[in-house]
């Protein structure tokens, strides 16, 4: 079964129903401001769609990892802030997600006006195990739309998740496929079944066992995958290379090694870094050098020595690969962006992104953040992911609950 669509809501003509969108605001923070404000502006579309067809709109997200009770550090009031100042629809707060507040607030909510509830994930019922207690906090939830209202998950980066929110809430409401969940699917549909070759997959990030399953699964589909970021130490380990004090998984030693004897096989190509930016410590002003991968511990701090970033020469490589492809899949900063002397190589990715001819995805998560964060301008890539962790699951190739409750 297809899920319903926006469109479809919007047809039927919602002036001063109610509608709960399930949003994904989850975003960093510091000192109690929003650092990088993809997801809101992603997210602000729908609402403000729903918003100027006439509806009261209710909207449930969640942000970090609150323990099942309220903690004041994961307060949605700083999202709730940056989402006024980023829209001219009025938007309202509660201070709870389903108590006296969100009650009040929500039964004199007026037409065309926003009410972000509070964080999902103050209420354990929401995360529970228990399908009552899941159930019970989605009843809640549909409640506040008063008995006509109707529900759209806009929010890919939680469909993953089987919570209250995502998944219950659809059997007690009518429920939509919002324009955000539809754009995702239709890119990674094209990057697993349609993609245009040769075919080039960037994969960093910190840790080798986050992207097992989608190396494995996309070592059928993909011409070529560029390794880099944390994960790359335990390729250059299983390899024989002396890697200092670097990142590495020694229990998935085995398991690369086997990635790198059936790349082969499947006619798929890794291309691992030929050096690598070595430091003295995990600092901003550590001591750097940059080193062949046969000798990472040849530098000053030696056996000691951490690497941070893939060198220029990879980066420079990395960039030729990609200008060769007609799609391109990144996911993951190839090392650690957030201190300049290791920003360079996650830059060069980025850049050769932009000037591409190929289609390119920016797979979500650190990715998005660093795209953002080194300034560059987000139309330049084909599409920017807002979904992280769903979108590697959808890419190892397992089913989504949240789509699947759509589908229902």
């Amino acid at each position: 079964m297809t899920a319903a669509t926006l469109d479809a809501l919007l047809s039927e003509g919602l002036n001063g129903r109610r509608v709960l969108v399930r949003s994904d605001l989850n975003v960093p923070l510091s000192d109690g401001v929003v650092t990088d404000d993809g997801r809101i502006r992603a997210s602000l579309p729908v609402l403000e769609k729903l918003a100027a067809a006439g509806a009261r709109v209710l909207v449930a997200a969640h942000l970090g990892r609150p323990k099942g009770e309220p903690e004041p550090k994961y307060s949605l009031a700083p999202v709730a802030a940056r989402m006024a100042e980023l829209t001219e629809v009025s938007v309202l707060r509660a201070d709870d997600l389903v108590g006296p507040s969100a009650q009040e607030q929500a039964a004199a909510l007026e037409p065309g006006q926003i009410l972000l509830l509070e964080n999902v994930r103050f209420d354990p019922r929401e995360t529970s195990k228990d399908d009552a207690e899941r159930a019970s906090l989605a009843a809640e939830l549909a409640a506040l739309t008063g008995g006509e209202g109707a529900y759209v998950n806009d929010a890919f980066g939680a469909v993953h998740r089987r919570h209250a929110s995502v998944t219950d809430i659809t059997a007690k409401l009518p429920a939509y496929q919002g324009d955000l969940v539809r754009d995702e699917l239709l890119v990674l549909q094209r990057l697993t079944e349609t993609p245009q070759r040769p075919y080039t997959v960037v994969l960093g990030g910190s840790k080798v066992s986050d992207k097992l399953a989608v190396i494995e699964n996309l070592m059928s589909r993909a011409d070529t995958l560029l390794v880099g970021g944390g994960m790359v130490f335990t390729f250059l380990k299983a390899q024989g290379h002396g890697i200092g004090k670097s990142l590495v998984e020694d229990d998935k030693l085995d398991t690369v090694k086997g990635f790198l004897e059936s790349a082969e096989r499947q006619n798929c190509r890794i291309v691992l870094p030929t050096d690598i930016v070595m430091a003295s410590a995990f600092a901003a002003d550590a001591e750097v050098e940059v080193l062949p991968v046969d000798a990472l511990e040849s530098g000053p701090a030696g056996a000691e020595a951490l690497g941070l970033d893939i060198g220029p020469d990879t980066a420079k490589a990395f960039a030729a690969e990609i200008a060769q492809a007609k799609t391109v899949f990144w996911n993951g900063p190839m090392g650690v962006f957030e201190m300049e002397a290791f920003a360079k190589g996650t830059a060069t990715v980025a850049e050769a992104l932009t000037t591409t001819e190929a289609f390119t995805v920016v797979g979500g998560g650190d990715s998005a953040s660093a795209v953002r964060a080194l300034g560059y301008d987000e139309d330049s890539f084909g599409h920017i992911s807002t979904g992280g962790g769903a979108s590697l699951e959808y890419l190892e190739g397992k089913a989504l609950p949240g789509i699947d409750a759509l589908e229902g």
